[in-house]
């Protein structure tokens, strides 16, 4: 091999690769491009719209229910005030029920940001775990509006 040849060769842009020119190649490839990311942009701004809760919305617009109305995961169901606080180290908030303290139901969350209802009156559904501390502790799963 002579020393000023070198073992790159430049591309030959006249060439075809599988019956096609290059430079109609590389066109077609960016018009693919072009086309799925308008195409996904399209679909993202104008395309159906979906939530992951069951929200629904009552008359005066607020949030009537959130969260996975699912009974067979949620059975247990509670109505109260929900105030921020758990009991203890056990629970988030709880709701404040009828007859004092020891009414109390303290609240954890996994699936609803229980943060919005605070100082409303509620409905829960949820699932009981046993409290060291709190009398009835629960992980709420679906919040409602009352």
């Amino acid at each position: 091999m002579e020393k000023n040849q070198s073992k790159v060769k430049p591309l030959d842009w006249t060439k075809k690769a599988n019956g096609i020119s290059y430079p109609v190649f590389f066109v077609i490839l960016i018009v693919i491009l072009l086309v799925g990311v308008g195409g996904g942009y399209l679909i993202s701004a104008y395309g159906p719209k979906s939530t992951s809760t069951s929200a629904t919305n009552n008359k005066q617009g607020s949030v009537k229910g959130v969260g996975i109305a699912d009974k067979k995961e949620f059975p247990d169901q509670v109505e109260g005030t929900l105030k921020e606080g758990g009991i203890d180290g056990e629970g988030n908030f709880h709701l404040e029920r009828k007859g004092g303290k020891s009414q109390n139901v303290y609240l954890t969350s996994s699936t609803v940001d229980l943060t919005k209802f605070i100082g409303k009156k509620v409905r829960v559904w949820g699932k009981t775990f046993a409290g060291d501390k709190a009398g009835w502790l629960m992980d709420v799963g679906f919040v409602e509006n009352l």
